[in-house]
């Protein structure tokens, strides 16, 4: 990959999770040293500070169980907005935040990507696939619903921003899921979402299924967006997410992820989401995704640096 210039967007949106605290997130990340890290390795740095909505009236839904649906539309449209305006002039991070920042960032590339004839392809290393639209989610929380609304699914028109460019189901791959519900595992069948689950990692390991699909983002000359959740990797080596579920990713095998996306040098934008530092331990989650990043952008095993605690 050759030298970018990273422009950091901060994304404090907590309205998808029952829980509070993602909007720490961006200053976990901002203190964990992210800005710094890009620039040892050549980049520049450009950091646009944190993004705001304004006061959102109740939207209400006949699934009673959502909450915050007018935050998260606003979030949407403010970050769609935001990740199209900066893709041209450098690699948008989203320092988030939960997942349900991703309805915008999803969207927000796809659109820039249609307007320049180019395709976009899209790793989403998470747990979950957020496949749940706004009927079939029962627990209300709108972090599990981006990728349904990225794809087009039906039941979003008049509660999100209208969707300029679906997501194409075959340039999905969703790498590391562990935690899917029958309504999302019958969405991901019928589309054809290419889906490595931990089951597909531990028999084949993580570089020949990954290999795979970065081959197939070279063959059409792809764009490539990556959503990185914390819960992807295991709360073991990343405490700091509200959403654990045991037998994630391994240091290593993230480490590897990373290094061969930088390798492909395809990677245009990239989502930190689900950090939660009330829930970490002294920043410990904070500064391996941070690490993570660093690796994506061309941080060797060599030059990893030793850390005393």
């Amino acid at each position: 990959m050759e030298l970018k210039t990273c422009i950091l967007i901060g994304a404090p949106v907590q309205d998808g999770t029952g829980r509070l605290g993602c909007d720490m997130g961006p200053s976990a990340f901002r203190a964990a040293g992210i800005g710094p890290a890009l620039a040892s390795l050549g980049h520049g740095v450009v950091d646009q500070g944190n993004l705001s909505i304004g006061a959102v009236a109740s939207v209400p839904h006949r699934n009673p169980a959502i909450r915050a649906l007018g935050e998260i539309a606003a979030w949407t449209e403010t970050l769609a907005q935001a990740v199209e305006e900066a893709g041209p002039r450098g690699l948008p991070i989203v320092l988030g935040g939960d997942h349900s920042l991703a309805a915008g960032t999803l969207s927000g590339h796809a659109r820039r990507a249609a307007m320049a004839s180019r395709k976009l392809f899209v790793l989403w290393l998470d747990a979950h696939p957020d496949m749940h639209t706004l009927e079939t989610t029962t627990s209300g929380n709108l972090h599990g619903v981006p990728m349904a609304y990225a794809l087009g699914l039906p039941g979003f028109a008049g509660h999100f921003p209208p969707l300029h460019t679906p997501l194409e189901p075959s340039r999905v791959c969703m790498i590391g899921l562990r935690s899917v519900d029958p309504a999302e595992r019958r969405l991901l069948g019928d589309l054809g979402i290419r889906v490595h689950d931990m089951r597909a990692i531990d028999e084949n390991g993580v570089a020949s299924l990954l290999r795979g699909f970065l081959d197939e983002v070279e063959r059409q000359d792809g764009l490539l967006h990556v959503s990185l959740d914390v819960d992807f990797l295991d709360p073991e080596i990343a405490p700091g997410v509200g959403t654990t579920v045991p037998g994630g990713a391994t240091f290593r095998e993230a480490h590897l992820i990373m290094e061969m996306l930088h390798d492909c040098g395809r990677v245009t934008s990239l989502d930190l989401v689900e950090l939660n530092p009330f829930l970490d331990d002294r920043g410990r989650t904070a500064r391996l995704m941070v690490d993570l990043t660093a690796s994506l952008m061309g941080r060797s095993v060599l030059d990893r640096p030793t850390r005393s605690y």
